[in-house]
């Protein structure tokens, strides 16, 4: 299980039935209790699900909206996709069927934005960010919960930002267009490689690299580079409308 601030992401296996049931419910109201606002169930090991796996899944969807909470699952089977859709659960959280990832194609180089704004960052206060990036997403079309999704990922890049640099120095920069939107978040931190991070398993006492994973899940692309002048990183996150 990954767990970065308020949110986890929760690896399931096996089938999710009246046996196993009690033992995720209990879990997932440990997190909620916990203060996790989104939580990502990983079924991608996950064969089948019955009514009692199904009434876990809507007691914790409800429970997470009266929080403002969100609960998804990502890398969902056919089989169990299909279950879930007799269910209507689709209807009411969002679903990811395995192998399905948009595909962010590059913007062509003439294309100008609809809007763009740059925000200089307070290390002390980056709530103030976080919730001007969440105003600047709601002028598109995106849905509320793509908005959620948009504004934690966002928020872990500017948490990076904030623990790995000197703390000052930090720009957020948003850009929308009619089919995306595209965050970069600048640092003057000595700077890392992504790929690196792709293939490192956390151990227990890293952060970044799960941070890293975890806006992979909640954006459509996620890529770092270096600062073209000085030192320091480009966090690039780009979600599709």
């Amino acid at each position: 299980m990954s767990h970065e601030h308020d949110i986890v992401l929760v690896p399931l296996s096996g089938d999710l039935c009246v046996r196993t049931a009690p033992a995720l419910k209990a879990t997932l109201e440990r997190l909620v209790q916990q203060g996790s606002r989104r939580i990502i169930l990983n079924m991608a090991d996950v064969s089948f699900v019955d009514s009692a796996g199904m009434a876990v899944l809507f007691s914790t969807i409800r429970r997470m909206r009266t929080q403002d909470g969100l609960l998804s699952l990502v890398n969902v089977t056919p089989d169990v996709l299909r279950a879930l859709k007799i269910a209507r659960m689709v209807d009411y959280v969002p679903v990811s069927a395995a192998g399905c990832k948009r595909e962010v194609t590059e913007l062509d180089p003439t294309v100008q934005p609809l809007w763009r704004t740059s925000l200089p960052v307070d290390a002390d206060d980056l709530h103030a960010t976080r919730v001007r990036i969440e105003q600047l997403a709601e002028q598109l079309s995106f849905s509320h919960d793509a908005v959620f999704d948009l504004t934690l990922a966002a928020g872990e890049a500017l948490g990076n930002a904030a623990d790995h640099t000197c703390g000052e120095g930090i720009l957020a920069t948003v850009s929308g267009y009619p089919d995306r939107i595209v965050i970069e978040i600048s640092d003057c931190g000595e700077g890392f490689d992504i790929h690196k991070v792709e293939t490192h398993v956390p151990q227990e006492d890293e952060e970044r690299g799960r941070g890293i994973k975890l806006m992979q899940l909640l954006v459509d692309s996620v890529s770092i580079q270096e600062r073209r002048l000085g030192s320091g990183t480009v966090v690039r996150l780009v979600k599709l409308v």
